[in-house]
């Protein structure tokens, strides 16, 4: 039961951080940066839009690695779960900003912030 709780509260810890850190982003610097051509409000709203796709993707997460947790056991599909979040928000740092690839600055954000919340 100690490794159980461990193991779980590391997820925890690690989801939770994951989602501070993204929403203070979010809040101060995403919308200038990823949707320059709205206004202010508007492009911190888009971030915090961006913000909440991880949330919507969290009960289809549920559903998709529950399935998965049954079928080819809880360690393996904890440690894919851990490994996609972790390497979402790596990658959600590695995205360049609008003015270096336009368009599809916003559309990879929003593609990270999904599998991060998955």
């Amino acid at each position: 039961m100690p490794r159980l709780a461990a193991a779980s509260l590391a997820g925890t810890s690690i989801e939770f951080y994951d989602f501070f850190v993204y929403g203070t982003a979010a809040a101060l610097v995403l919308g200038p940066l990823f949707f320059p051509t709205f206004s202010p409000l508007a492009g911190t709203l888009a971030a915090f839009g961006t913000f909440a796709v991880g949330f919507v993707a969290r009960p289809l997460g549920s559903v998709l690695f529950g399935h998965l947790g049954d079928r080819r056991g809880r360690r393996p599909v904890l440690v894919v779960s851990l490994l996609l979040t972790g390497a979402s928000t790596v990658a959600v740092g590695c995205v360049p900003a609008y003015g270096t690839i336009g368009a599809a600055a916003p559309v990879l954000l929003l593609l990270l912030r999904f599998l991060q919340g998955l």
